[in-house]
This record gives C-alpha cells, structure tokens and sequence, in this order.
C-alpha cells in the first residue's frame, strides 16, 4: 500500500460521490461476469474505471468504446462472441471479462505463477497485447528476473520495451483497488456499528 499510493499525481478520486454512484449502479454486472469467469469483482471494476472512469459514452480515438474500452471488431470475434457492446455496458462488460479469461486461461496457464499475478499480467495484456506480454516475461527471465512475477520483475522487462505506459496502468489499476477496498471496508465498519447500536437494550 505504502509504495502504490505514495505517488498519486495522476490519480483522482476514485471515492468521491458520484464515482461512487457509478460504481453501485455497475457493481451487480461486474460481480455477475467476475463470479462467471473467476475474477475478483473489485479487480474488474477498476480496471473499468481506469479504462473509462466507468463511462459507457466513452470512445476512444483508435475506435474502442465503452466502459471497458473494448473495439468492437475484438468483442465480436468468434472467441469472444459478443456484439452490440457500444450500446449496452452489460454487453461491453461481459465482453471485457471475457477477454480478460481469454488471455489469462491461453497465456498465463501455469500453475507456478500465482492468482494475484496472473491477474496483473493479464491487466498488462489486455494493454499491450499479449505478445508483448510474452516478450515482457522472456526479457524478464533474460535478465535474470522473475518471470511468474509482476511486480519488481516483469514490470521491470515491460518498461524496458513498451516504456511506461503499460506499468503504469497495472499500478493505477492496483491503487484504485486498494482505494476501493479502503472504501468497502468502512462502509461494512459503518454498518456494523450502527447494527451494534440499534440493537443495544434501552433503559
């Protein structure tokens, strides 16, 4: 927590109220996809709203649309099969998390890299491309580094060959879960409290 939220320049308030509207009105879509296709529902959302701040009018320069900034010609490919994703956020969603199985089941296959990397390795694909993940992890292993490791080791090869960018966006996408998990879990503190005290005996 201490280093991805130590620079937080380009970050902006993933918690305040209207994000925070946002996030509840998607909240059940992303749980529905992530329980389907094993993701942690959180992690999604973030990755949503790093994508589009969680806007389904959002487009892109390069075509991508939606909440999950997906172009349309990838979504419906027969892998992903899923069409009219400009128009419905379901629709989009689903075909983002879809994606995002797609290339953790074919790419990060492996029983050596644990579940919390290999959903920050697919972060890095669904940006780059998963052949430049591929080469991110070669570099990696080149240099002597962990190659079944994201953080401090292939994020390193990553910068070396794309630059910043794609580091950068797994680290947004972490800091803003760590934002909303802070979030979640006062909220549960709050109601938890007032259940404690409507439930104390009067008089």
């Amino acid at each position: 927590m201490r280093r991805y939220l130590k620079n937080t320049k380009q970050i902006t308030n993933a918690s305040s109220a209207a994000q925070m509207a946002r996030f509840e009105e998607l909240a059940g879509i992303f749980q529905t996809y992530a329980k389907q296709y094993s993701f942690n529902e959180l992690m999604l959302m973030v990755q949503g709203y790093q994508e589009s701040r969680l806007d389904q009018a959002r487009r892109s320069p390069r075509g991508a649309v939606g909440v999950m900034q997906m172009l349309p010609s990838t979504a419906a490919d027969p892998s992903i099969g899923v069409k009219g994703i400009d128009a419905s956020a379901e629709k989009n969603i689903m075909a983002g998390t879809k994606y995002m199985a797609l290339l953790r089941d074919k790419y990060l296959n492996d029983p050596a890299i644990s579940d919390k990397d290999k959903v920050l390795m697919t972060f890095a694909a669904y940006n780059a491309g998963p052949g430049n993940l591929n080469k991110f992890r070669r570099l990696a292993e080149k240099s002597g580094l962990d190659k079944n490791v994201w953080f401090d080791n292939v994020e390193v090869a990553a910068s070396r060959i794309v630059g910043r960018e794609t580091v950068q966006y797994v680290n947004d996408i972490y800091k803003y879960y760590v934002a909303y998990e802070l979030v979640r879990r006062r909220e549960a503190f709050r109601e938890n409290q007032k259940s404690a005290i409507s439930a104390e005996p009067i008089g």
